[in-house]
């Protein structure tokens, strides 16, 4: 039961996830003139599908890691160019994606990973209003014997109003700072006794036992909040909306920091997971609820747009790469070197969904 309730809540948020990614593309080519020959959710044979009145073939396939929108005179999904392009008529040639102006081909391109951003918003807004924000006060509780907030300093009542630079409302961004944080020391401005007080505090490294059973590393403070004030703060609509911006935006700067940090070695690229462990937390998140399952959708729909901005040929940064240089030299790349270029954007996109997947494979240890 666990495999198949892990395995339906993955297509169905993979399903979602994909289908608004897509839409985002087909949606703008259509705007701007563009027709679509296909809109896929999955890759590989038709499970089944049908065609709109624009001639559009709407489809299911096999494959459910991915999807694509092929536009009409393209030679294939990644808008290469078509054997036919010379058999077409000038106003067949001006719904190509090809005809468009590098701006008009660069909102295309970015719509879809705006699709995820803007779906992310959607769905957090929802919970806001109908579920609410976790939401506890920063007011410090307990501090840890001998932990790094001991040494700086800390004491119980504070409240903390500002981290790194930061304002702080809730302790929950008071974790998410420190837990994003390198371990060097993090500038605290707490309240106590009507009286703004700086403190510096130098996170310590703790070793745990992840989800997947393998030790895990995190930063901490040492500090506990108060009880009694955890809860759910609810919003109205346009506040809802507001809260979920915020949100996005800085689950966004977090994810690219923690990507930083794997560069630099303070973070192991072992925390990387692939469709397995996706789909695992994905049964685990239905399991916890309704809520925690849309929340959980909605991170995943936020990494999807970061990750299809990377400047990396065959996703849709690489595209808007190359139509920044096309705007730029006013011409664009040479097919040949922009073929050269997706080979080799394709060898490191395999090579990561292979390295992930074997994180996978290695977590679960089933060898």
């Amino acid at each position: 039961m666990d495999f198949l309730t892990a395995t339906l809540a993955f297509l169905v948020l993979l399903t979602v996830l994909v289908f608004f990614h897509e839409l985002g593309h087909y949606w703008v080519a259509r705007k701007n003139g563009v027709k679509v020959d296909v809109f896929s959710v999955g890759f590989g044979p038709e499970l089944f599908g049908f065609y709109d009145k624009n001639k559009t073939r709407w489809k299911f396939s096999i494959i459910p890691l991915g999807g694509y929108v092929k536009m009409f005179g393209d030679g294939d999904v990644t808008s290469s160019t078509s054997d036919e392009d010379s058999s077409l008529t000038p106003e067949e040639i001006a719904t190509t994606f090809k005809a468009k102006s590098v701006g008009q081909r660069a909102a295309i391109v970015a719509a879809g990973p705006i699709a995820n951003f803007i779906l992310a918003i959607i769905l957090l807004s929802g919970l806001y209003v109908f579920v609410g924000q976790p939401y506890s006060a920063a007011i410090v509780s307990q501090v840890v014997e001998g932990s790094a907030a001991e040494v700086a300093g800390f004491l119980p009542d504070d409240l903390v109003v500002e981290a790194d630079g930061t304002n702080v409302d809730r302790f929950e961004e008071l974790q998410r700072i420190v837990q994003l944080g390198s371990g060097e020391a993090i500038d605290v401005v707490v309240e106590r006794n009507n009286e703004l007080v700086k403190l510096s505090v130098t996170p310590k490294v703790d070793i745990y036992t992840g989800p997947n059973g393998q030790d895990a590393k995190r930063w901490l403070i040492g500090i506990h909040a108060k009880r009694g004030a955890s809860s759910f703060k609810q919003f109205d609509v346009f506040s809802a909306i507001g809260a979920a911006v915020y949100e996005t935006y800085d689950i966004s700067v977090g994810t690219f920091k923690a990507i930083g940090q794997m560069f630099d070695g303070h973070r192991s690229v072992k925390e990387l997971g692939g469709p397995v462990k996706i789909a695992e937390m994905s049964g685990m998140a239905a399991k916890a609820g309704f809520a925690t399952y849309i929340w959980f959708m909605a991170m995943l729909s936020i990494n999807l747009g970061l990750l299809n901005l990377m400047p990396v040929p065959m996703l849709d940064g690489g595209h808007l790469f190359f139509y920044v240089y096309e705007a730029i030299r006013g011409r664009p790349l040479s097919e040949r070197k922009q073929e050269y270029c997706f080979r080799f954007g394709l060898a490191l996109v395999l090579s990561l969904m292979v390295f992930v997947t074997w994180n996978d494979v290695v977590s679960k240890q089933w060898f």
